[in-house]
């Protein structure tokens, strides 16, 4: 028996950095939202572990998240698995998407459904953690307000009544350097868990930040440019999300979304279009 299900992507509006933690870490706020752009995953049990993904660059051994996915769930069990595993991997790598977290989230709850475990999500989302601090997220794949790492969720409806457009550039940003050169910084007015539930979204151009922009823009300069450009072509907020190197803009107006959505695919750019009040299909189905 075969199953499919989609791994979608996430973007973060506002993205604070307010400490530097001894073993590397950042503690953070954001708010997590889903976008209609995902990869897809066939699993099938199997004697042995086989993996194949549509993206060559994409390494499929241990390292890998799924892989990894995998051998946690092995370890938390106790069963020896094995499944033949196709990524279509639609979603750019390095794009701050959250793609590789997306991917092991996926495989976690897939192997609930396949095994008949019976773990909760909140389980799974436990287990997760071990392998990234936003794979909770997509476990439960609901839009949250973040704090800590990531990992620490408020589930509250922050999904944009507007419609999301968004980019990636054709280049990947280096996370690491994004969280060493970033500025960590408190300032209450722009707290992301207040300007997302009590701002208008005409003023999150003034009041939501990420900090991480800054330096990612000094390396990439691109992305600010991009930025830019989305307040031209009509967008109320732009910002680049996560790490980088995606940036999107959210507009209350379909034509001017349509509008730079079909430019951005004209000029050779990969990019997503999302409705407003998005909802992810979270369903794993089983292929006849």
């Amino acid at each position: 028996m075969t199953y499919i299900a989609k791994s979608y992507a996430k973007i973060n509006l506002g993205l604070r950095v307010t400490e530097r933690l001894e073993n590397g870490y950042h503690n953070i706020q954001t708010g997590f939202v889903f976008i209609n752009w995902y990869d897809r995953l066939q699993v099938t049990k199997s004697h042995e572990t086989l993996f194949r993904c549509s993206n060559k660059a994409l390494g499929t051994g241990k390292d890998n998240l799924i892989m990894k996915a995998i051998a946690l769930m092995s370890k938390e069990t106790g069963l020896s698995l094995n499944y033949h595993i196709q990524l279509s991997k639609l979603l750019p790598l390095g794009a701050g998407l959250g793609g590789g977290s997306s991917n092991a989230a996926l495989m976690l709850k897939m192997i609930n459904k396949i095994e008949n475990l019976g773990f909760s999500d909140e389980k799974l989302a436990e287990l997760g953690l071990q392998l990234g601090a936003d794979v909770p997220v997509f476990v439960h794949g609901k839009t949250a307000l973040a704090s800590g790492v990531g990992e620490k969720l408020r589930f509250t409806d922050i999904q944009p009544d507007m419609y999301i457009v968004t980019v990636y550039p054709g280049f990947e940003s280096s996370t690491a350097e994004a969280y060493r050169f970033c500025q960590p910084y408190i300032d209450e007015t722009l707290d992301v868990d207040k300007v997302l539930t009590e701002f208008d979204p005409a003023e999150w151009s003034t009041f939501l930040v990420n900090d991480l922009e800054p330096p990612v823009i000094d390396v990439h300069p691109f992305v600010g440019m991009l930025k830019d450009q989305f307040y031209d072509m009509g967008a109320v907020y732009a910002a680049m999300s996560g790490s980088g190197s995606s940036v999107f803009g959210l507009f209350d107006q379909e034509f001017a979304a349509v509008e730079t959505f079909e430019y951005l695919k004209q000029e050779g750019y990969e990019a997503s279009l999302t409705s407003p009040d998005f909802e992810i299909d979270n369903r794993i189905v089983l292929k006849s």
